[in-house]
This record gives structure tokens, sequence and C-alpha cells, in this order.
């Protein structure tokens, strides 16, 4: 990777909807040599995807909490099915410390929260934080 390829992906990580035109100003190359750098970055797995960033609040989801879990490894097996099916999970992580997973989720209601970690708990103990504010919203990588 050299420095054109991290403009092209500084311009995608912004807005992954930005013309091909535009970023074949950016960088100085023609749009085909852009697509084709772009084409290569995508077969390599740097670029993984395009996604899309909606506003949870706009679609009824208002709130936004932290659940750390701690149970024991033979579980993996039976939480890793349930945990992918839950469609309010925006993500789940293997984490160290004192809890072995940690999971983001989005809800309409805490009392659809209480239900979900009720659901859990039958994996292992829970604690959640319910996040109030986010002065640093998700972004990309820094190249």
């Amino acid at each position: 990777m050299d420095e054109i390829d991290h403009k092209l992906l500084r311009a995608l990580q912004r807005n992954s909807r930005c013309p091909i035109k535009s970023m074949s100003q950016e960088v100085s190359l023609s749009s085909p040599a852009v697509s084709a750098r772009i084409e290569r970055l995508e077969r390599q797995g740097i670029i993984r995807g395009y996604t899309l960033d909606v506003d949870p609040l706009q679609l009824g989801h208002h709130i936004l909490a932290y659940i750390n879990l701690d149970m024991t490894p033979n579980e993996k097996p039976k939480f890793i099915p349930f945990i992918a099916s839950v469609p309010n999970v925006i993500e789940c992580n293997c984490v160290t410390g004192a809890y072995s997973m940690l999971i983001k989720v989005s809800y309409p209601s805490t009392q659809e929260l209480d239900s979900f970690i009720g659901q859990l708990q039958q994996f292992g103990k829970t604690e959640t934080q319910i996040v109030f504010s986010s002065p640093v919203p998700p972004r990309g990588i820094a190249l």
C-alpha cells in the first residue's frame, strides 16, 4: 500500500459512495486507475465491504448499551449462534479482563433491553452500561 491507496481509503471512509471521478482528481490518477486500485484493495481484503450509517434515534432506537458477559468457555458453542441471531446486537467481541464478551446493542426501550438481558443471563453474569451520549462517534481507521 502506498500513499495513494491511503488517500483512497480515507476518501471511502468519509463517504463510501464517493464518486470515482472525485477520488481520481484528489489523487491525480485516471478513473480506471482508481477503480483498479479499489478493486485490488477489495481482493486483498483491505476493503471488506461498504456500509450505511443509519441514525438509530430516527428509527426509534433510543437505547444504546454495552453489555459485559462473563461466561465459561463451554458456553461458547451455544452462545455464538444465539447472539448472531439477535438483530438488535450491533457488535459482539470476545475480550480480556473480568468479562469474556462485550456486546453492543440498540433497543427502542429499556423494557426490551431488560428482556434481552434476561435471555443473555442464561449464559452467565452480565453488567450493563447505557450510553448517554457519544462525543466521538464511530469512525474509520486512522491512515
